[in-house]
């Protein structure tokens, strides 16, 4: 049977092979001295480089940007070369990359922001039931609750959308095809988008389009540096974990897609919110997004090959993007095209460093 989600698609200038994407995935397996990709995560990325697009682990354009220990950033000259040889690895197996450009704002900790300090955000409001990632005294990892951030000033918010510019150039450097824009999952930009998170007076507080200001500031920067065909932008509508509870969701999603749209980026990426126990977006909604934005869109939550076949054929998205099924199954596009059968992802292994749980889950033998 020939399959939709298995044909090629044309992505801002980029030709892929097919609609399947490798998700973006907190793996926490930088090297613990420099937060730089090592030869593991290159070998991980590479074992996965048949979809058609992988797009990276959230990775901090800062320290200040960085909420989790042993995530990728790409701010220093060693990051910058541990992510050339990663995006080698999956250009040597015929695949595309997307560096995702992250700054988790106030979902942080102060032991891992520079001299202690504590996390910045919109304003000085700390995020319930949060948890960063952090380096125990023994030197393990653990989660623990997030501090209370400090807001950020006016006058630095210029300094913050140069970190992403500067990443942007970076990941050029490095040889990544695309860079996408992180606005989702509550982090700084969508802390900026909540009405919840963000009680700020000045340009970049109160109405939905000066909450919507940074992240299309930030776009506009991207996309004067690399090029608006080499620009993607994800997105989380109704997301309700990480403090976020945002009353206007859909009408920031509709009026960001439509501004999106006129930018002529080359992608949008939906994380729709059933994946954290949300509501799914309803099919009214994800056709207006469609209306809305007419570039190719990737949804991604909980999908199999068949639901994400039956979306691509429905016309709704043109890509889908696969999260802990890419972490269990390295081979995905070929169990897709087989019909499974499936890996199970070990849980436990999801956040611990080394090869147990990354690199180490088998693949379909030859047909």
């Amino acid at each position: 049977m020939t399959m939709k989600l298995l044909s090629p698609v044309r992505v801002g200038e980029i030709s892929l092979s097919n609609r399947v994407v490798m998700a973006p995935l907190t793996r926490s397996r930088a090297s613990k001295d420099h937060d730089a990709p090592t030869e593991l995560n290159a070998e991980y990325y590479g074992q996965r480089a048949t979809a058609g697009l992988i797009v990276s682990e959230g990775t901090q354009i800062s320290r200040q940007g960085q909420g989790y220990a042993w995530t990728p950033g790409i701010y220093t000259d060693l990051q910058e070369a541990g992510w050339k040889q990663v995006v080698e690895a999956v250009h040597a197996k015929g695949g595309k990359m997307a560096a995702q450009l992250w700054h988790v704002g106030r979902v942080s900790h102060h032991s891992l922001q520079e001299n202690g300090v504590p996390p910045v955000a919109p304003s000085a409001i700390a995020a319930d039931n949060t948890k960063a990632y952090i380096v125990q005294p023994d030197g393990t990892g653990a989660f623990a609750p997030v501090d209370k951030p400090r807001a950020l000033k006016t006058e630095e918010i210029p300094g913050v959308i140069a970190q992403y510019r500067q990443a942007a150039v970076r990941a050029m450097r490095a040889g990544f095809d695309f860079v996408e824009e992180h606005a989702a999952n509550g982090y700084l930009l969508q802390q900026f988008m909540s009405a919840n998170s963000n009680q700020r007076s000045d340009q970049y507080g109160g109405s939905l389009e000066n909450r919507a200001r940074l992240t299309l500031e930030v776009l506009d920067a991207l996309c004067e540096t690399v090029g608006n065909t080499r620009v993607g932008v994800r997105i989380s509508p109704h997301f309700n974990i990480n403090g976020i509870n945002d009353i206007e969701a859909e009408p920031m999603a509709l009026y960001l897609a439509k501004e999106f749209d006129r930018r002529h980026i080359a992608y949008l990426h939906i994380a729709e919110p059933s994946w954290v126990g949300g509501e799914p977006l309803d099919m009214d909604f994800k056709r207006r997004i469609r209306e809305s934005f007419g570039g190719p869109i990737i949804l991604c939550g909980g999908y199999t090959g068949e639901t994400a076949e039956k979306a691509v054929e429905a016309g709704i998205c043109d890509l889908v993007a696969f999260g802990r099924l890419y972490i269990a199954n390295p081979d995905l596009l070929e169990r897709i095209r087989r019909g499974g059968p499936y890996n199970e992802p070990d849980r436990a292994t999801f956040y611990q460093g080394g090869p147990k749980g990354y690199t180490d889950y088998p693949v379909l033998p030859a047909a």
